[in-house]
Formats: C-alpha cells, sequence, structure tokens
C-alpha cells in the first residue's frame, strides 16, 4: 500500500492528466459553473482549478461521493484537497441514513448565495437543480416490501409493463433501482412519476443563469483512464474500504440494495473478500462495471442535458 504522501501525487497525477486540455479562460468568472461528465474524465480536477482561480466553493454533486464510507472508491477528493480549497456535501452522510435527490436539492439551497462550482457525475441531481423536482408523498414501507418483492419474483420487466406510457418514455429503462422507483410511486399515489414531475415547482438554478459544462472524452482513452484509475484505487486501499464495509454488507437479499452499496468496484470487492471470486476477477469485474457505468451516463447526459455546453478532452 503508497503512503499517504504517495496517494496524494498519484491522485493529482490522475487528475492532471484527465482534465488536460480544458482552458478554463472560456469559463465565466462570476457565474455558477456546473461541471457533468462519465466517470473519470477528469472533473474533479477542473473544478479545483476553476475554484482556485476564483476563490470558489465546490459543491459534490455525486450521489455516491456523499457518503462517509467511500473517498476511495468513489474517487471523492482526498483529504488534502478537501483542506486545500474548501468543499461542501462530500461525506457527509452515514450509510443508514436516507438521501435523494431531494435531500440533496435542500442541501444545495443555501449554497447558492456564494461563488460556486458544482461537479459530479450524477445528471438526475443536476437536471432536478436546473428543471425542478417533484413533491412525491414518501413511498410507505408496505409498498416498498411490495415492490421489493416483486422485483424479487419477476424481475424489472413485470414492473415496467404496469407503468403508463408517458412515464416509461421518461425513465432509464435498463435501470431496474429508476423502474422500482416510478412503480412505487404510481402504486402508492395512483398517479405516474411523469404525471408528477410535469407539476414540479420552479428551479433552484435555472440552466440560463449558470453555465453548464459536460466533459466529454474518446471511448476509448475514456477506458483506458477507468482501468489506471482503478488501479491507483488498489493501490491507495481501496480492498481495505471494502473491508471495513463488509460488516454491514447486506446479503443477497433484498432485490433493492441500499443506495451506499451501488459504489463502483465495491460489490465486487466485497465479492472477492466472500471468497467467492479472486481478486484478479474483481479488479477486472469492477473495471467492467466502471465502463458499464461510464456508458449510462454518456447516454443521460446526450439525452437530457442537450442545452449544455461539450467540452471535448
Amino acid at each position: 500500500m503508497l503512503t499517504d504522501a504517495q496517494n496524494v501525487a498519484k491522485r493529482r497525477h490522475i487528475q492532471r492528466a484527465s482534465g488536460a486540455g480544458v482552458k478554463i479562460s472560456t469559463i465565466s468568472r462570476t457565474a455558477p459553473v456546473l461541471i457533468a461528465g462519465p466517470t473519470a474524465s477528469g472533473k474533479s480536477a477542473l473544478a479545483m482549478e476553476i475554484a482556485a482561480r476564483d476563490g470558489r466553493l465546490i459543491v459534490n454533486a455525486d450521489a455516491l461521493q456523499v457518503y462517509d464510507m467511500w473517498r476511495i472508491l468513489s474517487a471523492r477528493p482526498s483529504a488534502a484537497d478537501e483542506a486545500a480549497l474548501p468543499h461542501a456535501l462530500f461525506g457527509h452522510i452515514g450509510r443508514d441514513a436516507p438521501y435523494s435527490t431531494g435531500h440533496w436539492l435542500r442541501d444545495v439551497a443555501p449554497l447558492l448565495t456564494r461563488p460556486i462550482v458544482i461537479v459530479g457525475g450524477t445528471g438526475l441531481n443536476f437536471t432536478a437543480l436546473n428543471t425542478g423536482l417533484a413533491d412525491i408523498p414518501p413511498i410507505p414501507p408496505a409498498v416498498r416490501a411490495r415492490a421489493n418483492q416483486m422485483l424479487a419474483d419477476q424481475g424489472p420487466q413485470a414492473m415496467l409493463a404496469e407503468l403508463d406510457k408517458a412515464t416509461r418514455l421518461r425513465i432509464d429503462t435498463q435501470n431496474p433501482a429508476r423502474i422500482q422507483r416510478a412503480w412505487e410511486v404510481l402504486a402508492a399515489t395512483g398517479r405516474g412519476l411523469a404525471d408528477w414531475q410535469a407539476g414540479t415547482g420552479p428551479a433552484l438554478l435555472p440552466l440560463q443563469n449558470a453555465q453548464a459544462l459536460v466533459l466529454q472524452m474518446d471511448t476509448g482513452r475514456l477506458d483506458a483512464r477507468i482501468s489506471q484509475r482503478f488501479d491507483a484505487m488498489m493501490d491507495m486501499g481501496a480492498l481495505d474500504e471494502a473491508r471495513a464495509a463488509l460488516p454491514h454488507w447486506p446479503d443477497d437479499g433484498p432485490p433493492q440494495p441500499p443506495p451506499w452499496t451501488r459504489a463502483i468496484g465495491a460489490p465486487e470487492l466485497i465479492a472477492h473478500l466472500r471468497g467467492q471470486i479472486t481478486l484478479q476477477d474483481a479488479i477486472a469485474n469492477a473495471k467492467l462495471a466502471s465502463r458499464q457505468y461510464a456508458k449510462r451516463q454518456r447516454t443521460w447526459f446526450r439525452n437530457r442535458m442537450k442545452n449544455w455546453a461539450v467540452i471535448n478532452l
């Protein structure tokens, strides 16, 4: 395992290499800056450069980097980086605390009065920030339990078949979590998710009031970056991070595991620690999962964030 100094040096080398090619002279010094992009595309490096130039607060928009147990596997900024520049909404949530896009919006709202750069790979957070979020009532535990059982017995396609057409066209039909959420909303309220979303309130930060950037990178280069970064994560102690989470890791059920377990690479390393696969296979599977996640991110950005400025790296 590397020393703390070596970890910081390696992380910063990776960030500089992956974020190269962006001319920050073209980026506003006054408007809020939003930076989205697939995993390993260099978002954090660019955010730090802009924050250092303008004295901005760096605000997290990544759904996994909010959890306190995942610094390495979620690619959260290092402790040294967080000490060097002001950061917010990184590692502030425990594994058992509920945290959704609605929670994130409530946390972001009071920060919008400051000079900020918001950075992350979770497209839903940005979409909700720019267009608003439906005020859907909490899902009753009985509905959630029924949804979990249905997912286990029949799979997501059975849920998808019961959704209204407008909702099917709106959600990511390849994502079981999104399908289950839509099914739960319909079952609990009698209204489709698309109908709820059509009645959203005003946006916290309309797109025209910010400079919004999507980082884009050649797929082959991004795949190489993903592989290199996961190797670096292993050197920095990713396996130990997974080992610390092992006592809290759920068994094979429920069908929809807690959100904190979705850190890319964590399920694969847990499988190794449980003796189910070799470390070599765990690493290979984690890299594959990262590439698949990056593909889903690119699809979201392309379909849902068409009015963002694309930065080709």
